[in-house]
């Protein structure tokens, strides 16, 4: 069940939040601005999760905080080798693979609610008529209420349905 929203997604009552990065991304702008400020251990972390495992576009990565939401980063965007320059842009490829990942994560780990963005389309810089699609292609069939955040509106809570 897939309600489009407006509204902050760090407000969210979701389980978890996803969101699209590079690797080795700075999180310099948009929604990972707003976690790196929010959670500044996830960008820690994240940058130590890329040093080490040097993750590739169309992979996921699962934070989690002391409260049990989970941050999932999903790798939409070709990486930015040299830390400290800006990412590359998002690709259709990498939002399809991260999408199916995404939904595997879901099933896998029984997850009861999703918040996620206009995926890829700000610095990732794809059109939202473009990606809009695949996000119902691969999520649509889960059993879950999933929010797409689809006009970021600060400090406002979305009107979340919850379906049971």
């Amino acid at each position: 069940m897939i309600y489009e929203v407006s509204g902050d997604i760090l407000l969210s009552d979701a389980k978890v939040i996803a969101h699209g990065v590079a690797p080795n991304d700075n999180f310099a702008s948009g929604l990972a601005l707003s976690l790196r400020e929010h959670w500044p251990s996830l960008y820690k972390d994240f940058r130590n999760y890329c040093h080490i495992y040097h993750p590739k576009p169309g992979e996921l990565w699962v934070w989690v905080n002391a409260e049990g939401l989970r941050i999932v980063n999903l790798m939409t965007q070709e990486a930015a080798y040299d830390y400290g320059t800006k990412p590359g842009k998002a690709s259709i490829e990498y939002v399809n693979r991260t999408l199916k990942a995404l939904k595997q994560f879901i099933e896998d780990e029984k997850i009861e609610s999703l918040a996620l963005p206009r995926l890829a389309t700000g610095v990732g810089g794809l059109s939202w008529d473009d990606v809009r699609p695949w996000i119902y292609k691969h999520l649509e069939d889960l059993n879950i209420p999933i929010y797409i955040y689809t006009l970021y509106q600060k400090g406002i809570k979305a009107e979340e349905k919850v379906d049971k």
